[in-house]
């Protein structure tokens, strides 16, 4: 992860329908999504949409079905054309790239993994894993040399002989990741990508990512309606609600910090215990140096469930926050505990008494 941003979105609108030209017109003044539809006709899909997405992060981006989130993702490889806006990769406008420059965006620079999987039924497991590469045109022997490396690394080696219909869903979307790898492209883009496997293997999968993202460190964009999926994965968090943010920040702000009753609707069911950091609720330290009376060291990436645990449930306790063997921050564990409890309810409590 670096700072450097690799994806930037500014002032992007999509409008569906006969004349999104003029329709756009009405939503400058501020026509509202419905009034859109009834009055005029058109269907709102994206409104002002500003997101910077930086080189090595994970950006998920979560929201109801027609919040916009699967209409946003096909704007930065323009399956999807903006009624109005500005979508940069790398600093370049993709919006003034022409056929060829465009087909090398979807080639090498961003890779695709679908829902659906969207496998070749008559293609081994390696033949579909090497797609790109062949539609790239690299010979065979090379490409299936790169596919059976990357089936290899997802989990499915020996199977690359297979043919799709011989995979459990996990195993085919599996292949997806795979193919995605293989292409050796710096920007994955996600939609959806688990949403149809059980529990268990989605679970695998998210895993699996992580893995992965720890020694490859690509710029992916994640689709999910899942909250607990998005806090597990997200480096940044946008949600979508009508197809304009509601609120886009480092997901463990937002938990701690809900700026709308739609995002406190979100996050109040959340088990804060196992979602929230160490990290998001300590006291940086000061000029006074570390406190003499800590009850120890901890990570500043442990969860707060694993610090219950640890202190037995003692509330007096504090802890030094450790970061690459250096101390950044103290653990009261008094604060812990007003942690888990989601503002929304901390501050109807105080209003009633």
């Amino acid at each position: 992860m670096t700072d450097k941003i690799e994806i930037s979105i500014r002032n992007l609108y999509k409008i569906f329908g006969p004349d999104p030209k003029s329709a756009l017109e009405y939503v400058y003044a501020g026509t509202s999504k419905a009034d859109l539809l009834n009055d005029h006709g058109h269907v709102l899909g994206l409104r002002d949409i500003n997101i910077d997405m930086r080189d090595g992060d994970i950006t998920v981006i979560m929201g109801l079905s027609g919040s916009g989130k699967s209409t946003l993702i096909r704007h930065l490889n323009r399956l999807i054309e903006p009624t109005a806006g500005q979508v940069e990769v790398d600093g370049e406008d993709v919006l003034a790239y022409d056929e060829e420059k465009l087909r090398t965006l979807r080639r090498q620079v961003m890779s695709m993994v679908f829902q659906k999987f969207a496998l070749f039924p008559h293609r081994t497991v390696a033949e579909n894993a090497g797609t790109t590469l062949k539609v790239r045109g690299v010979a065979k022997h090379d490409y299936l040399k790169e596919a059976h490396k990357w089936l290899d690394r997802v989990g499915l080696q020996g199977y690359g002989d297979h043919y799709p219909h011989q995979l459990s869903g996990g195993m085919q979307q599996r292949v997806g990741i795979a193919r995605a790898l293989t292409s050796n492209s710096p920007i994955m883009l996600m939609d959806e990508a688990f949403s149809a496997l059980d529990p268990l293997i989605r679970t695998d999968m998210q895993d699996l990512l992580l893995e992965l993202q720890k020694e490859l460190h690509k710029t992916i964009v994640f689709i999910t309606h899942d909250l607990d999926e998005a806090l597990k994965l997200a480096d940044r968090l946008v949600i979508l609600k009508d197809g304009h943010i509601v609120q886009q920040g480092e997901p463990q702000y937002i938990l701690l910090n809900p700026n709308d009753p739609y995002i406190e609707d979100f996050v109040s069911d959340i088990n804060r215990a196992r979602v929230l950091r160490v990290s998001s609720i300590m006291t940086p330290l000061d000029d006074s140096g570390v406190p003499p009376d800590a009850h120890g060291e901890v990570a500043h990436d442990d969860t707060l469930e694993s610090m219950i645990t640890r202190s037995g449930g003692d509330t007096s306790h504090s802890y030094l926050v450790m970061r690459d063997g250096q101390p950044v921050g103290t653990l009261e564990m008094t604060s812990l505990v007003k942690a888990l409890v989601p503002r929304v309810a901390s501050e109807a409590g105080a209003r009633k008494y």
